[in-house]
């Protein structure tokens, strides 16, 4: 399974085959069954059904600054000073709109990851003006569709650099980490930013990241230092903890940020819709309470973190807000 919950397991190394940003598991019971008591004292932010799901945005960086990074074995980066500037063409014009495009273009249009990719370097025409390289470079893919279409993406841009470029699958954090340390089955790869940072770190009592983009960059990188390698720049896309509406419910209180909402909704008929832990995760109710002061009536536990079931209940009018993944493919508008 891909686990890429954030609030529950930075830790743990992302991995799976299915949609890019729905596959994730978490325990609980299923859709629909409540997990806290007390009912909504009223009505005014109360579900709205509707097709259309949107994020509002996280504009107080309650969740941890997951962006799209390149990181690379920093000794072949040495030897290939043509690299990261071609890595870094990619983050300076790739966005989350993007993420979800392409996620959607694999996932829901059932386009092959590789001509996804293709086209996305092709709109946005970076291939043209990049420092020349040479000679093989691999680049790894985490076997979700996400990680294998950025894949792509490096791999297309490193071509158009002079580079011989391909994609290997390598699988878990774990396992494609020491290929990358090592250098020699692959010498880069798509990585985000908080989730890598926090993984290079590997003690569980600190918490190094934030959701401070310059701030995560400035603690990965010693870390990456130490482990043999370098990092990129971070690009603005980014596949973290996010929470949805639906647009007709976002267009009748008009919101479009999380702030946004508290001000709109301190009646108390918010219903909150994720996994089993996030009434006591710290990145899920508890910190959107005190984040953002956000009062919610109830709880709906759903199995499948950001997964179909929440997004389903969502749109089903179930809950009036849920957690998703901010580059899921069904943000696709």
């Amino acid at each position: 399974m891909r686990a890429r919950i954030r609030f529950i397991a930075p830790l743990v190394a992302a991995v799976a085959l299915t949609a890019a940003c729905g596959s994730s598991g978490s325990s609980g019971t299923g859709g629909g069954s409540s997990a806290s008591s007390g009912n909504a004292s009223g009505s005014k932010c109360a579900p709205v059904a509707g097709d259309k799901l949107v994020v509002l945005q996280d504009d107080k960086h309650l969740q941890n600054a997951d962006n799209v990074i390149p990181a690379v074995n920093a000794a072949f980066s040495q030897s290939q000073p043509a690299l990261l500037p071609a890595l870094n063409a990619v983050s300076a014009k790739l966005t989350t709109k993007d993420l979800v495009d392409m996620n959607a273009a694999v996932d829901v249009d059932r386009k092959s990851a590789t001509d996804v990719a293709a086209a996305w370097v092709d709109k946005a025409g970076i291939t043209s003006g990049l420092q020349k390289g040479s000679g093989p470079v691999a680049v790894g893919g985490a076997g979700f569709t996400e990680s294998t279409v950025l894949a792509n993406v490096y791999a297309d841009v490193l071509k158009a650099a002079g580079f011989d470029a391909s994609v290997r699958e390598v699988g878990s954090r774990e396992l494609y980490l020491k290929a990358l340390e090592g250098g020699t089955e692959i010498q880069a790869f798509p990585e985000y930013l908080a989730t890598f940072t926090e993984f290079l770190d590997a003690d569980e009592a600190r918490q190094v990241a934030s959701g401070d983009v310059d701030k995560t960059l400035e603690a990965l990188k010693p870390l990456a230092q130490t482990a043999g390698l370098a990092v990129g720049e971070p690009s603005k896309a980014v596949d973290q903890n996010a929470y949805a509406v639906t647009t007709a419910f976002a267009d009748k209180l008009k919101v479009k940020t999380l702030s946004d909402l508290a001000k709109a909704c301190g009646d108390g008929s918010l219903i909150l819709g994720g996994p089993a832990e996030c009434p006591t995760r710290p990145f899920c109710q508890p910190g959107l309470e005190k984040t953002y002061g956000l009062k919610f009536g109830s709880f709906q536990e759903y199995g499948d973190t950001g997964g179909p079931l929440t997004k389903a209940a969502i749109q089903k009018g179930e809950v009036s807000i849920g957690l998703v993944f901010s580059s899921d493919g069904a943000l696709a508008q």
